[in-house]
């Protein structure tokens, strides 16, 4: 639908007088690239930085203008979260999380896996999803081998809680990074006042229809819980010292997200700096050369694929916005709901949750973001009253991802993890479970919208 939009509007921009008389050539450029990075056949950040450098060689934007287009606080932030969680991963706190919560159900699979999904959801939250299921997926395998049952429904589970979780905070999942970074006025506490509480209904209500489906029929035998009571939490971490250090940075860090903003300090700056004291912390006492492997042993841990595919797109974006087309688009959503800003929200959540199943729901909302600036400049909203399109947005963008297994990341690293335990996912039989379900997650988001802003 999306596409589609684009392209009409191509067509209408290069007549329009002084719009850009390359919108046709910006249109082409962007839509080759959305193409081939949905198609999965090529690597998603080579893709986007060729597109980016299309549009600086077609002169349709400067150089200048496509370095002013990246967007660096979104970049610094991910940079900075993932340093932080490059140190943090090698306590083994997300690997005690799991065992702890096995011990807590006393082996009882229904119980280690409503846990294993709170704890997915929580960590999902406060750092990134995708991290969170490469460190919990293989422990989870682990236990559910002992407990000799199947692990789909527990890998099933961790998948929509990520997702749900990620929705719930600004760090929590890359759509939402997205929208803080570019949106003025959005907080770190205005994502958690806005959308955790939708996202805890979400959860809470995800986890009925698992229970009906596989909840009640799991069951381990006394030998086989006793084999994961073995397990001992305390021998996860491997470093207690580190792991002191860790939480009281991150800490510090949560709370420089909450009261930065009033001070003029934007996440990139506070996930940064976190990320540069947390590397000074692990190696204070290490010898210079080891200091220096360990810091490289980081930064190699940084996602640099992910980066460099936020720059490519953040230029490919500037170019068709340069070129007027997304100022049209924008004219097009406000004439089709009539100017009705209620209707507007309401068609941005189901649109951006179904177009999230199916494709990359980061250059979707990459796009939607300056399209939607340009409905509410369209509809001359204030901050306040334009905040409802952003939580819908961000809603739609991140609980969309539950809908299919290639509809976010996290969904494909735990794919991933499930094939080589001789365990695949069936794509047909995850989307015959999930889309349902994110259905109705998006349903639930539609009331929850209208309760509290659009009533």
């Amino acid at each position: 639908m999306l596409l589609q939009h684009v392209a009409v509007v191509a067509e209408q921009a290069s007549g329009a007088v002084g719009a850009a008389p390359n919108a046709w050539l910006a249109g082409g450029i962007f839509l080759a690239c959305y193409a081939v990075v949905m198609s999965e056949r090529f690597n998603r950040a080579n893709v986007a930085l060729l597109a980016a450098g299309l549009m600086i060689f077609s002169r349709i934007l400067t150089q200048q203008e496509a370095i002013a287009g990246i967007d660096f606080n979104t970049i610094g932030l991910l940079i900075g979260m993932m340093l932080i969680v490059s140190v943090t991963q090698q306590t083994g706190i997300f690997q005690f999380l799991a065992v702890s919560a096995a011990h807590r159900a006393r082996g009882n699979p229904w119980g280690i896996l409503l846990l294993l999904g709170l704890v997915t959801a929580v960590t999902s939250a406060l750092l990134d999803n995708v991290t969170t299921v490469l460190l919990i997926v293989p422990v989870t395998l682990a236990i559910t081998e002992e407990l000799e049952v199947s692990p789909y429904p527990f890998l099933f589970s961790q998948i929509l809680c990520s997702n749900i979780g990620g929705a719930a905070t600004l760090i929590g999942d890359p759509p939402n990074i997205l929208i803080g970074s570019q949106v003025s006025g959005l907080s770190f506490a205005d994502f958690m006042v806005n959308l955790a509480p939708a996202a805890l209904v979400v959860l809470a209500a995800t986890f009925v229809p698992i229970w009906l489906v596989w909840g009640r029929r799991l069951h381990a035998s006394a030998e086989a819980r006793a084999r994961v009571m073995a397990f001992i939490p305390r021998e996860a971490i491997t470093d207690p010292a580190l792991l002191k250090k860790c939480l009281i940075v991150i800490a510090l860090v949560i709370i420089g997200f909450v009261i930065g903003h009033g001070r003029g300090l934007e996440p990139a700056t506070v996930a940064l700096t976190g990320g540069a004291l947390l590397m000074l912390l692990s190696n204070l006492d290490r010898k210079i050369d080891e200091k220096n492997e360990r810091v490289h042993h980081f930064f190699g841990h940084v996602e640099w694929t992910t980066i460099f595919f936020f720059v490519g797109l953040f230029i490919v974006v500037a170019g068709i916005e340069r070129a007027g087309i997304l100022a049209k688009l924008s004219a097009l959503i406000v004439d089709g709901a009539g100017g009705d800003r209620n209707a507007i929200a309401y068609a941005v959540l189901w649109v951006s949750a179904i177009a999230s199943a199916v494709v990359d729901n980061i250059p979707f909302v990459a796009t939607m973001i300056p399209t939607l600036k340009g409905v509410v400049a369209e509809l001359g909203l204030g901050a306040e009253e334009a905040e409802p399109l952003w939580w819908s947005l961000s809603l739609g963008a991140c609980l969309g991802g539950n809908g299919s297994l290639i509809g976010a990341s996290a969904n494909l690293i735990v794919a991933g993890f499930a094939e080589r335990a001789g365990q695949p996912i069936r794509f047909l039989t995850f989307l015959k479970h999930s889309f349902p379900l994110m259905l109705m997650s998006i349903a639930i988001c539609h009331v929850y919208l209208w309760l509290r802003y659009l009533s």
